[in-house]
């Protein structure tokens, strides 16, 4: 039986898609990192559809996508979402989101290989 997510875990993985959703990172480079991260990374439902919606939607600007996510999110049976979370600020420098991005995934990734020992 698997065992639901720590909340540190939801934590990183909501984290990991504000980033993703972030206005300082560029609409290319977000679909290609999107492209390298598996879709299991999230193991929450609905962090997994909001992954699977911003992969879909591939290099489209942050303002293009802040309209379409909550829509795409809902017809995937999330009827309550609420996008605002995803395009809080970051606090960060212009520019300075890939680093805590790939540290955001790297933990990620790490905690799933660890929770399969």
């Amino acid at each position: 039986m698997d065992t639901p997510p720590s909340s540190a875990r939801l934590a990183a993985e909501r984290k990991a898609l504000q980033l993703l959703c972030s206005p300082e990172l560029n609409p290319v480079r977000r679909a290609q990192i999107c492209a390298t991260i598996a879709i299991p990374t999230f193991t929450d439902s609905l962090h997994r559809v909001v992954f699977e919606e911003i992969l879909a939607v591939g290099s489209i600007h942050v303002c293009r996508l802040r309209e379409l996510l909550p829509a795409r999110i809902t017809n995937r049976g999330f009827p309550d979402f609420e996008a605002g979370f995803l395009f809080e600020s970051t606090n960060l420098p212009m520019g300075d989101v890939e680093a805590p991005l790939r540290a955001t995934l790297r933990l990620l990734v790490l905690d799933k290989t660890d929770a399969k020992d």
